[in-house]
């Protein structure tokens, strides 16, 4: 499997908010990311979350 390229420039004019939990490591985890790629944590999750989605098994 490939891996996941954080993108910088990925806006999306088409949300929904929402809640959710994590754990406090994984969320250490996407704030590093999203402070080394200069973009915001909810831009991080959105991407993550696109990639897990695309790369499900059937």
């Amino acid at each position: 499997m490939d891996k996941l390229e954080i993108v910088v420039d990925n806006k999306t004019k088409d949300s929904i908010t929402r809640t959710i939990r994590m754990s406090g490591k994984t969320y250490d985890k996407i704030a590093t990311i999203a402070e080394e790629k200069e973009i915001s944590f909810n831009n991080v999750v959105n991407q993550l979350i696109e990639y897990a989605l695309n790369n499900l098994k059937e």
